[in-house]
């Protein structure tokens, strides 16, 4: 095989993997895999967990707050593109919202604004919103025991 062939079968390899990606995630799943937003850690966060799920995926969330509102919130992940997505759209979900709002959430609200993924990638979902739950209680129980001090 040349040169050529090679970057032919290259360029054919990963225009069907991108439509692959696309038919699997829909658009708004697609663009956020190949634009991933939110990640990134915060350096001293208000709230914090670490959760892996039962796939062995770890999902993060960094979250600031004011008062009882998300201000900014970040994910980090070691999981697939999947959780990166879904870990992505969390983040973004929280930002602005209060702690009781976030605590109503499940891993559905986030498949609803993606609007399509893959049925065998939807427990990623429920780890970004259960990782990110735990994140808000974690920071509700440190506010909790100042104010009990």
């Amino acid at each position: 095989m040349n040169n050529k062939d090679l970057d032919a079968f290259i360029d054919k390899l990963q225009g069907d993997i991108l439509d692959e990606a696309y038919s699997a995630y829909g658009e708004k799943g697609y663009d956020r895999w190949l634009n991933p937003k939110f990640c990134n850690t915060i350096s001293n966060p208000d709230g914090y967990a670490c959760l892996t799920g039962e796939c062995g995926d770890t999902m993060e969330i960094f979250l600031t707050m004011s008062g009882e509102t998300v201000e900014d919130a970040s994910y980090r992940t070691t999981g697939c593109a999947s959780s990166s997505i879904c870990g992505s759209f969390a983040a973004e979900l929280a930002i602005g919202r209060r702690a009781d709002e976030i605590l109503d959430m499940t891993g559905d609200t986030i498949l609803k604004e993606l609007g399509r993924f893959p049925k065998e990638e939807q427990h990623c979902a429920h780890l970004a919103i259960t990782t990110l739950k735990e994140a808000i209680n974690r920071y509700m129980q440190r506010m909790n025991s100042r104010f009990n001090t």
